[in-house]
């Protein structure tokens, strides 16, 4: 089976052009199955044995959005050695996929979010380096993997914005708000005085060298304890606040879909319950007999 996973792992990367990240997943994923397997011959595996695989799974304590995650990988990689030919039927099929329930995105207020993004001590360079990290997620609502990933020709002050490389690889613009611009041409100003190890990176982190996903998730926690804000935060919450506060003040959807990178509309849509359930509330405060 290891050959198999390799051969979809080349086609989800050469052809798909799967990030890393999702590479990873995948690739994890599948040897969980196949170690489950124990090797079992890939033409003999039925839909019995995805079941199985799934029910051992809820036994072990796996959450309902991982198991619909790992069931997910387990598809897509049945469906390819299908149409490549190498089984004769499809075994994930018809494996029923659990119903989860919607979830909305954890995001902040306006208030919270400005409190945020200047609690950064903006007179050393990493409280410079910080701010203008803060003021760029919020600004173009860019997913932290993209926001470390950025280089320096990827900015274009001129213009206002930023090419980001977004998920399978695939480029887009995002805007820089006038805030975000000052505090980046401030910290960019000042980098270049800074001895770095990969100079192109935007974001450097205190050796000189790229900031990593895990350094960015770190120093934001450290914020939102330095502000008080009881709300679980991550960088995510950030690019959800921003969508959420665009779609509030009159943003489309199709605009914002464009903004955050989104493939479908219906992912983006998740922002306008957001915005019903914020008119609701102030209904139920404002009006009489709510």
């Amino acid at each position: 089976m290891r050959r198999y996973i390799e051969k979809f792992r080349n086609y989800l990367d050469i052809e798909k052009n799967y990030s890393v990240h999702t590479l990873r997943n995948y690739q994890s994923d599948l040897k969980e199955l196949s170690i489950f397997l124990e090797n079992k011959d890939i033409k003999d595996v039925n839909h019995l044995d995805i079941r199985r695989f799934l029910a051992e799974l809820k036994q072990k304590g796996s959450a309902k959005r991982t198991i619909v995650r790992k069931l997910g990988a387990v598809r897509s990689f049945f469906k390819f050695l299908f149409r490549e030919k190498y089984i004769e039927s499809d075994p994930a099929g018809s494996v029923f996929t659990p119903k989860l329930d919607k979830r909305l995105p954890e995001f902040l207020d306006l208030e919270k979010t400005l409190k945020l993004i200047t609690s950064p001590n903006s007179d050393t360079f990493l409280g410079l380096r910080d701010r203008a990290m803060l003021e760029v997620l919020y600004s173009t609502g860019i997913r932290v993997s993209e926001l470390v990933g950025l280089n320096i020709q990827n900015i274009d002050f001129i213009a206002g914005v930023i090419n980001v490389r977004g998920k399978g690889k695939k480029e887009r613009i995002a805007l820089l708000g006038q805030q975000a611009q000052l505090s980046l041409r401030r910290y960019v100003r000042e980098k270049q005085g800074f001895s770095a190890v990969e100079e192109k990176a935007v974001f450097l982190n205190r050796f000189g060298g790229r900031l990593t996903d895990r350094s960015v998730r770190r120093l934001i926690d450290k914020y939102v304890k330095k502000c008080s804000i009881e709300q679980k935060i991550s960088p995510h919450s950030i690019r959800h606040s921003f969508a959420t506060h665009m779609i509030n003040n009159g943003a489309d959807l199709r605009s914002v879909q464009e903004l955050l990178g989104h493939k479908n509309l219906s992912t983006t849509q998740i922002y306008t319950h957001l915005g019903s359930q914020r008119i609701k509330t102030m209904y139920t405060k404002a009006h009489p007999r709510a």
